[in-house]
């Protein structure tokens, strides 16, 4: 246990030296010409070196908040919950695209009786055979799934099951909040982001990286490197660019990252100020009243 701990306080020690190092070295990891950069950028994404460097900036900005001013807090949170809320917005969209895309797709296929698409401006044609369009809505089910994921939070838009955090007090709910944020949300979001990060890899490039590989064997294998990105579909002329998926689950895992240190300092602050501050600078979605009759009724029975 107590080798463990040094080992905790030797990496974060270390933490500012690491981010050091990859900001006045950007070419080593960013310049993906050199195939090397690439590998590099492969095992720290992944790496304790960056886990250490996030978990510094965390402790640093909560203890530059808790010691010097609130305000510092305040803005992160804020920062963080404009930054989700408008990339779910944004991906939102995304739901639009897919019900006129599928419209355009029956109308194309029972009544005119169409094989292929092609779409493009300036005699730039992208053609793909109809079921390519097809399997393509999976897409933008998977884009609205992932990329709406902290938005969605931030609008409290996800199902609860509450067994007790409605009967107790505001102070006891923002204590449940900061200790479902760092030993659940975290934790899970971490190992599920370990896994997806060299999932991902194994679909773009070549040779296989695994997470239990070094850099100086990844930079050996770097020799052998090229880029290999998968373009098999499940069936012969259907959508073939399912890489896209193992990305989307890359982006998940760091939007509910980055949510989940927002909503702590959100829980920490508004236990610190009390039951007036529930809510603060909380950019929610306003709806009509019916719309949001609706709403509340699709609460009230899921719960």
């Amino acid at each position: 246990m107590i080798e463990f701990v040094l080992w905790v306080l030797q990496n974060l020690a270390l933490a500012p030296y690491y981010m050091f190092q990859a900001i006045i070295h950007p070419g080593a990891w960013l310049n993906w010409a050199n195939p090397e950069a690439v590998m590099r950028f492969i095992y720290y994404g992944a790496s304790v070196e960056l886990l250490f460097s996030a978990l510094f900036i965390f402790i640093f900005i909560t203890v530059l908040g808790i010691a010097w001013k609130r305000t510092i807090l305040w803005q992160c949170v804020r920062g963080l919950e404009a930054f989700a809320n408008g990339t779910g917005r944004l991906f939102a969209w995304a739901g639009l695209l897919m019900v006129l895309q599928q419209v355009m797709i029956v109308f194309l296929q029972r009544i005119f009786r169409v094989a292929e698409i092609q779409l493009g401006p300036f005699g730039f044609a992208f053609t793909q055979d109809l079921s390519w369009w097809a399997e393509e809505l999976k897409l933008y089910n998977a884009m609205i799934v992932c990329m709406c994921v902290s938005y969605t939070f931030v609008q409290d838009g996800h199902v609860r099951v509450d067994l007790i955090y409605s009967a107790v007090r505001h102070r006891t709910r923002r204590v449940i909040d900061m200790f479902g944020c760092l030993f659940f949300m975290v934790p899970v979001i971490v190992i599920t982001y370990l896994y997806a990060w060299f999932f991902m890899w194994r679909h773009l490039m070549t040779p296989t990286v695994t997470a239990t590989s070094d850099l100086d064997r990844m930079l050996m294998q770097s020799r052998i490197f090229r880029w290999n990105v998968e373009t098999i579909g499940f069936s012969p002329n259907g959508f073939n660019a399912y890489f896209l998926f193992k990305v989307l689950i890359v982006a998940f895992c760091i939007l509910v990252f980055l949510q989940a240190v927002a909503f702590f300092w959100r829980s920490y602050l508004e236990w610190l100020e009390g039951e007036d501050s529930a809510g603060k600078y909380l950019d929610k979605d306003v709806l009509d009243d019916k719309a949001e009759e609706l709403e509340h009724a699709i609460h009230s029975g899921a719960t």
